[in-house]
């Protein structure tokens, strides 16, 4: 299983984003949909403090959401926490 996980629904273009971001790095990652499931929104919105979609870990650190991860890329620390995840699993 992926070290990186996204909580998504399907027709969010934010969560769509994140995962083409993270396809064209050639990262793998589990998805998990909370679409119409209002306990596992009501879970992610207490675990993470954020009640909006996507909500991305990358092994155990919330990264947050497409625009955390946007801006991770940007700075050039996204591949960093990649690579170190990578070393760990």
């Amino acid at each position: 299983m992926s070290s990186v996980t996204i909580y998504s629904t399907p027709t969010c273009p934010y969560c769509l984003a994140a995962k083409e971001l993270l396809r064209s790095k050639g990262v793998a990652f589990n998805e998990i949909s909370i679409e119409g499931d209002r306990d596992a929104a009501v879970a992610l919105a207490k675990k993470t403090g954020r009640r909006t979609v996507p909500q991305i870990y990358i092994g155990a650190t919330h990264v947050g959401g497409f625009d955390d991860l946007s801006e991770l890329n940007e700075n050039g620390r996204l591949d960093a926490l990649l690579r170190r995840e990578a070393a760990l699993s």
